[in-house]
C-alpha cells in the first residue's frame, strides 16, 4: 500500500461513535470513510492542476445588453471586472428566444447560484448570460425571486456561438466559463468542458458547483435516473 493511501486512513480514522451502532455498520462505515478521504485529496489535487492552466486564448471584448434601474445599456466584457477581482465566472444559461421557457436543470441550478452570488461575489465576478433578450431574462428572473444574479443577454453579440454555448441549430446549452483580466486583455481560462466530453448518461459537468446532487448522494435512493428539477411543483 502506497504511504500516500497509509496518510488518507491514517487521516480517516476516529473515536466517534453513534447510538446502537453495530460493528458491521462501523468496518463499512470506515471503508467509505477512507475513500471519502481520497475522494476529498482528489478534489483538492484537481483544483491544484486547474489553477496552474496556462492561460487560454484572447477574448473579444463582447458588448453584451443588460437592465439597469429599467434601462437597457450596454456593457463590455471587460467591462465585468471590478478593481481587484481578475476572475469572471460567467454561467450561460439556457434560455434562447425561440425557447418557450427555460431549461429546468438552468432554472433549478440559478435558484441556489442566486443565493450563494452575495458570498462568490467578495471574491470574483459574477454574472449570467443568456441569449434571450435582457427584458425577457430579466422578466423570468423577477418571476424566480432571483435578486442577486448580474444577468446579461448576448442576443446582439456572437459570444453563445463562438464558446460553444449553442449548437449549430440554435439549441443552447448549460456551459460554465471563466475568464481573467492580465495586462494584455481578457484571456479564456477555463470551461466545464465535461459537458463534450464522452459520457453514459448525464456529463455532470456543473455538479461540483451544484450541491443540490450531492444532497441526494447522502441517501440510499441516491440521485436516480430518472428524477429531474422541473420549473414548478
Amino acid at each position: 500500500m502506497s504511504e500516500r493511501k497509509d496518510d488518507a486512513m491514517t487521516r480517516a480514522t476516529h473515536d466517534i461513535r453513534f447510538p446502537r451502532e453495530s460493528g458491521e455498520y462501523r468496518a463499512a462505515r470506515n471503508e467509505l470513510l477512507q475513500a471519502e478521504a481520497e475522494l476529498r485529496d482528489k478534489l483538492e489535487a484537481v483544483a491544484a492542476l486547474r489553477r496552474k492552466l496556462p492561460f487560454g486564448g484572447p477574448a473579444e471584448d463582447y458588448v453584451f445588453d443588460e437592465l439597469v434601474n429599467g434601462d437597457v445599456r450596454q456593457v463590455k466584457l471587460s467591462e465585468l471586472f471590478e478593481d481587484g477581482k481578475d476572475s469572471l465566472i460567467l454561467y450561460s444559461f439556457m434560455y434562447g428566444p425561440e425557447m418557450e421557457k427555460p431549461c429546468p436543470l438552468c432554472n433549478s441550478f440559478l435558484d441556489g447560484l442566486d443565493g450563494y452570488a452575495p458570498h462568490i461575489s467578495q471574491r470574483v465576478n459574477l454574472a449570467v448570460v443568456a441569449k434571450s433578450p435582457i427584458d425577457r431574462t430579466e422578466q423570468w428572473a423577477g418571476l424566480r425571486g432571483w435578486n442577486n444574479l448580474r444577468l446579461l443577454s448576448s442576443n446582439r453579440n456572437s459570444y453563445h456561438a463562438d464558446y460553444f454555448n449553442e449548437g449549430p441549430d440554435g439549441s443552447q446549452w448549460p456551459v460554465c466559463h471563466v475568464f481573467v483580466k492580465t495586462d494584455e486583455g481578457v484571456r479564456h481560462f477555463w470551461a466545464s468542458e465535461l459537458l463534450y466530453a464522452p459520457s453514459e448518461g448525464h456529463a455532470r459537468h456543473i455538479d461540483s458547483l451544484w450541491p443540490i446532487w450531492s444532497f441526494f448522494d447522502l441517501t440510499p435512493e441516491g440521485r436516480g435516473k430518472t428524477w429531474l428539477p422541473k420549473l414548478r411543483y
